[in-house]
């Protein structure tokens, strides 16, 4: 790899003896990984489905490493959300925000999806997470992804931080995984690597400096604010860190304790700081099977502790009218063993047929994309249900209910996920096609075939 020289220089002056090991890891293959779906499988049921051997990521306990060979993309099991193609050292970010369930939680810069679906895991989809990205052509990725991990307590949002602090102090945990320079991913992204410029860092470090600042607007007394990134740039890590704390003396930074990561480097400022940067947490490439990260955990701990959140908003949610609700209760009457929703509230958004999150902020004047899970489309006589329904099932809830079970090495799969229609006697009505019992989508049997419903836009 041929790395800028000003780059080179840099890390040669900060890192000093370690310098040589740092750049000669750069050459190195980089590491992939994987993090299991803990909504619908255990990281100790997951490896006994897994065909490849698994290493565990020190940091992250639903995750692992993967041997250079695994085309982990390519099972059916990755299209049934049972586990995130994910870079390992990023699966720390998640487990600094350490969410419960019942928080609310908001990942401002959450495209593709690989934190916000880690988040939605810990905690165990109830509370409320927000997802927001601002640049348009990221936003579909998310969608997808926290579709296929059947996130049901989520909001996807497309808006500017300075927006949706408009909220205030609501949230029990914002994660800011802040854009930047992007040196973390040269091993990875030969795009990061060829943008790079010393301009570059200086313009990202301006903009992680009000990001920063706005995102901390959102933040409850007592909550927490994580800001992260994949740079090795001290201007964009620490030196940011320290500025915050500097403007805004609410928050303090609260220790990270990491396996693998080493402290921040304070002395790398030139200054003498009383933030305690050491706190803050650094993953290196040739101490870690990982890329680049920056992590620092902060707390605000001005005021009185409080979870109280805004009542439930209703407009502009609409509840469907009785007619329309009765299709979807005879779908559900007609499909499951039980109703594996039957506490959500309802709302009607067009003819889609969406269950909310247990509590909402106000989201008038808020660019919103999704809200809660999309069930399904209501149409005049009938209901037809939503890819992201059958996603969000759990091996749990669809016991007793009418599925089409397939082995993952099957034809069938294959063909199934092409589009096909499939033979399969009995009851005729809508099911659920699953594999290795985790959901895949719908079909729907007529005379002993099944119709396929496999959305179009995902078939190979």
């Amino acid at each position: 790899m041929t790395l800028p020289e000003h780059f080179t220089e840099r890390m040669h002056a900060l890192l000093r003896a370690e310098a040589e090991a740092f750049l000669t890891s750069l050459d190195q293959p980089a590491r992939a990984g994987l993090r299991v779906n803990t909504l619908k499988c255990s990281p100790e049921a997951f490896r006994q489905l897994a065909p490849w051997p698994l290493e565990p990521v020190p940091w992250c306990a639903s995750g692992f490493l993967l041997p250079e060979p695994a085309r982990p993309g390519l099972h059916p099991l990755h299209r049934a959300g049972v586990y995130y193609l994910q870079e390992p050292s990023a699966m720390a970010v998640a487990a600094a925000v350490a969410p419960e369930p019942g928080d609310w939680v908001i990942d401002l810069a959450a495209a593709p999806g690989g934190k916000a679906t880690h988040l939605a895991s810990l905690m165990e989809n109830r509370g409320l997470l927000v997802a927001n990205e601002v640049t348009r052509g990221r936003v579909r990725a998310l969608g997808e992804n926290l579709e296929r991990w059947g996130a049901r307590h989520t909001v996807i949002t497309q808006d500017s931080v300075a927006r949706l602090a408009k909220w205030g102090a609501v949230f029990d945990r914002v994660l800011l995984d802040a854009p930047c320079s992007g040196e973390g991913m040269f091993r990875k992204s030969a795009e990061a690597l060829s943008q790079w410029s010393n301009r570059l860092v200086e313009s990202c470090a301006a903009r992680q400096d009000g990001l920063l600042a706005e995102a901390a607007q959102l933040v409850r007394p007592g909550g927490v604010l994580v800001y992260s990134t994949c740079t090795f740039a001290p201007e964009e890590d620490e030196a940011v860190v320290a500025k915050f704390l500097q403007d805004t003396p609410e928050f303090r930074l609260e220790p990270l304790t990491l396996p693998g990561a080493q402290p921040g480097r304070p002395d790398w400022l030139g200054t003498t700081s009383e933030a305690k940067l050491e706190r803050t947490a650094r993953f290196w490439p040739h101490l870690s099977p990982g890329e680049g990260h920056f992590i620092a955990k902060l707390r605000r701990t001005d005021g009185p502790e409080t979870r109280v959140k805004p009542a439930h908003v209703k407009p502009p949610m609409f509840a469907p009218p009785p007619r329309q609700a009765k299709l979807w209760e005879t779908f559900v009457r007609e499909t499951f063993a039980e109703n594996p929703l039957i506490n959500a509230p309802l709302t009607l958004q067009g003819d889609h047929l969406y269950a909310l999150p247990e509590t909402l902020p106000d989201l008038t004047g808020i660019h919103t994309l999704r809200t809660g899970l999309w069930l399904g489309t209501l149409k005049k006589n009938r209901f037809k249900p939503s890819h992201s329904l059958a996603l969000a099932l759990t091996p749990g809830e669809l016991v007793g209910t009418r599925t089409l079970s397939l082995d993952p090495n099957s034809p069938e799969v294959t063909r199934y996920l092409g589009g096909d229609v499939l033979d399969a006697p009995g009851e005729n009505g809508w099911l659920v096609v699953t594999v290795s019992g985790f959901a895949l989508g719908w079909g729907r049997r007529s005379q002993g075939v099944v119709k396929n419903f496999y959305p179009k836009g995902l078939r190979r």
